[in-house]
């Protein structure tokens, strides 16, 4: 399983809302959804993201085993 908490960490830690994410990173609001419910999301997204906040994608994403 992949969760997505880092993601939202760096987000606060840089101060980028979901909404600037939304509008500069042209990310739509079912992708945050997903991404805030851990769901399956495409890894171009992760990649728009990681350019995006100029980061790595495990400040991003954790495995977490099931």
């Amino acid at each position: 399983m992949f969760k997505f908490d880092r993601l939202f960490k760096t987000m606060k830690q840089k101060g980028v809302s979901t909404y600037k994410l939304r509008e500069e990173c042209i990310l739509d609001s079912k992708t945050i959804r997903r991404l805030k419910a851990n769901e399956n999301v495409e890894l171009k997204t992760l990649d728009k993201i990681c350019a995006y906040l100029d980061c790595k994608i495990e400040d991003i994403v954790e495995f977490i085993k099931d």
